[in-house]
């Protein structure tokens, strides 16, 4: 018999398709489980993610019952659902998993139009989360916001926006404004807004949408912090919040643009102990915020000779973002990047800021049915990228395997004092469970971290 997981995929081939009426009938046929809960909505292009667990992990250092919503997955799918620090396990994805997927059968019987696969895993999220009565639920949207299934909810504590920029534009609009429009289509009538985007265009666009639907708007996107210290593992962070210092925040996720996600998430929560809505205790939330590792995000898997770093970037502001962490923490250092994409992604703009850290690439592709760019064609893309922008390029190897690109790094990394595993989220999860189980080399000893 197959698994929940293998009947959620089936549901893959009627695509990203948005709105809401499926997934309200859904909802409606499994008794409207989502209601009667306390929800934070996170949206945005990139950081949501990370944002989600800092409010995860720094509401559970207070003492909350937290449950978090987030996607995609870096190597198991149950990680896009968890409560109380632990994923859901196998068994109950199956149970709430097949109580979702038995109603989306009925409607399929029933003449209705089926509900993706992204509204069936949401249904079971949302049945998990209601028999385990969490105190609160990050919630984090998946592509954009007004269609998007998680945008059934109807009264957030807070709508909270981490940043805007091109990403999924097909579906979402061609302009940072009309992308902007669609994410901001989660803020609901009086719920306070908080928002990290620094792009006038796309924030007055936020902005315009919270004044109509007569929200509180708290732009946090000029306030300033400092980077009191950074190692490669873990980072200090210090800022005031609208008069409350929230001074040397030590944090497991590093470079500016986590701070940047610190900001966000520590302003959400500061809105909402000023609202009365949760009770704080420094030490504790500072414990939490402690624990907020992501996999896959400028994650150090091995900490010496060479250090071994996977990051998920995988469109233009994410490769910036990596690129100046990695010139930030690692100054002067020999570095090879292992290097894959999937197809309609920012490919030149992301390669160009790689080519700032280095000229060593290995290039690989992930295993992803459809839309994996082929390791020759990006090979040829970061060619031509370095001769526009007068930049050496050394092409290591092509692998069309994402084992073969590890199994390559190995034997020549110990020429290098970082090897950086970057590129699409689905490359990074494969490359992430061949690291940790040393498949590539067994007498190799690989130690794995936890980035801190």
């Amino acid at each position: 018999m197959s698994t929940a997981v293998d009947k959620f995929h089936e549901f893959d081939r009627f695509g990203s398709v948005l709105g809401l009426e499926r997934v309200n009938e859904l909802l409606s046929r499994l008794g409207n489980p989502h209601e009667g809960m306390r929800y934070i909505h996170v949206a945005g292009t990139n950081g949501k993610g990370s944002v989600s667990k800092f409010l995860e992990s720094g509401l559970a250092g207070c003492g909350y019952k937290v449950g978090l919503y987030t996607s995609p997955y870096i190597e198991k799918f149950n990680e896009r659902i968890q409560f109380d620090g632990e994923m859901i396990t196998d068994e109950e994805l199956e149970e709430y998993g097949g109580q979702a997927l038995a109603k989306a059968a009925e409607m399929v019987e029933d003449g209705l139009t089926s509900p993706t696969e992204f509204e069936v895993v949401m249904a079971t999220a949302f049945l998990f989360f209601k028999a385990k009565n969490p105190d609160i639920v990050v919630l984090e949207a998946g592509m954009g916001g007004i269609g998007d299934a998680t945008n059934v909810i109807t009264r957030p504590l807070a709508s909270v926006f981490t940043s805007v920029s091109f990403d999924h534009m097909h579906v979402l609009g061609n302009t940072l404004e009309e992308i902007a429009a669609d994410k901001a289509g989660i803020i609901k009538p009086g719920c306070p807004v908080i928002s990290n985007v620094e792009q006038h265009g796309p924030a007055a666009v936020i902005a315009r949408t919270a004044y109509e639907k007569g929200c509180r708007l708290y732009d946090v996107s000029k306030i300033r912090f400092s980077i009191d210290w950074q190692t490669p593992f873990t980072q200090q962070v210090s800022m005031e919040l609208w008069q409350t210092d929230y001074s040397e925040v030590i944090i497991p996720m590093i470079g500016k643009h986590q701070a940047e996600n610190l900001k966000t998430a520590l302003a959400t929560i500061e809105v909402l102990r000023k609202a009365g809505e949760f009770r704080i205790e420094r030490s504790q939330l500072y414990a939490g915020l402690k624990e907020a590792v992501q996999p896959g995000r400028f994650e150090v898997i091995r900490e010496e000779n060479p250090v071994i770093v996977i990051d998920g970037a995988h469109n233009d502001a994410g490769a910036k973002a990596a690129a100046e962490t990695m010139k930030a923490v690692f100054p002067d250092q020999k570095i090879l990047i292992v290097f894959g994409m999937v197809e309609k992604k920012e490919t030149e703009k992301v390669a160009g800021h790689f080519l700032e850290v280095t000229e060593d690439f290995i290039i690989t592709q992930p295993t992803y049915e459809g839309r994996a760019m082929g390791a020759e064609e990006l090979a040829r893309i970061i060619s031509e990228t370095a001769e526009k922008q007068g930049r050496a390029f050394n092409l290591i190897s092509c692998e069309t395997k994402a084992a073969d690109s590890v199994s390559k790094a190995a034997q020549i990394w110990d020429k290098y004092d970082v090897v950086l595993f970057t590129g699409s989220l689905y490359l990074i999860g494969e490359i992430r469970s061949i690291l940790k189980s040393n498949s590539y080399d067994p007498d190799r000893t690989l130690k794995y971290g936890d980035n801190r």
